[in-house]
């Protein structure tokens, strides 16, 4: 029989209640996504900003929730993933989604990256990149993220575009475009 130690209980307790994160891993606050009055209590709670008619599915994680926002009307879906950079430890590094946008299950976002200049040293223990510029992702207002989308760090969204399912996108996406592939690039303009 497997005991658990109630110091290693209390511990992890402790961790759940001051993590800067929401998602499956952390059941003490994710049970709270289940219903819309918690979760929006929640998600005002953590989120540097959640907007209006905003939601944040069960089964959808976000880390470093005090470097994201959510604008009015966004629906962050299951099987989403929002990795932001913790706050004042790399310049940038925050997701910002404005208002009206479209997101597909199972979207990633990702705003920081390990670093593995070094060859001697096994790149688990080599930290994160800080990069010079700014590392953020911004998805501008009425654009459409299809599903499985990858977002990678300092990409940008323009307005009313749309980004096809399963696309990787590693630059900033003009507005009023279609862009679809790995790596995603513009297949049609929006007239």
């Amino acid at each position: 029989m497997v005991r658990i130690r109630i110091s290693e209980v209390v511990k992890r307790i402790k961790f759940w209640k001051s993590a800067d994160r929401i998602g499956p891993d952390i059941p003490l606050t994710h049970w709270r996504l289940h219903f819309k009055s918690t979760m929006v209590t929640l998600c005002k709670s953590k989120f540097r900003h959640f907007g209006q008619g905003a939601e944040f599915r069960p089964g959808a994680y976000a880390v470093s929730c005090s470097n994201i926002s959510l604008g009015d009307n966004v629906v962050i879906r299951p099987g989403t993933m929002l990795f932001a950079s913790p706050t004042g430890k790399l310049e940038g590094g925050a997701i910002v989604i404005e208002d009206n946008v479209l997101l597909g299950a199972g979207i990633h976002f990702y705003t920081n990256y390990h670093k593995f200049s070094d060859p001697t040293i096994p790149i688990y223990f080599q930290g994160y990149d800080e990069v010079e510029q700014d590392g953020s992702i911004v998805i501008r207002h009425g654009s459409w993220i299809g599903a499985n989308v990858i977002l990678l760090r300092g990409v940008t969204i323009g307005n009313n575009s749309v980004v096809a399912a399963g696309s990787v996108v590693t630059k900033t996406v003009p507005p009023y475009v279609v862009v679809a592939g790995v790596p995603a690039r513009v297949i049609r303009k929006l007239n």
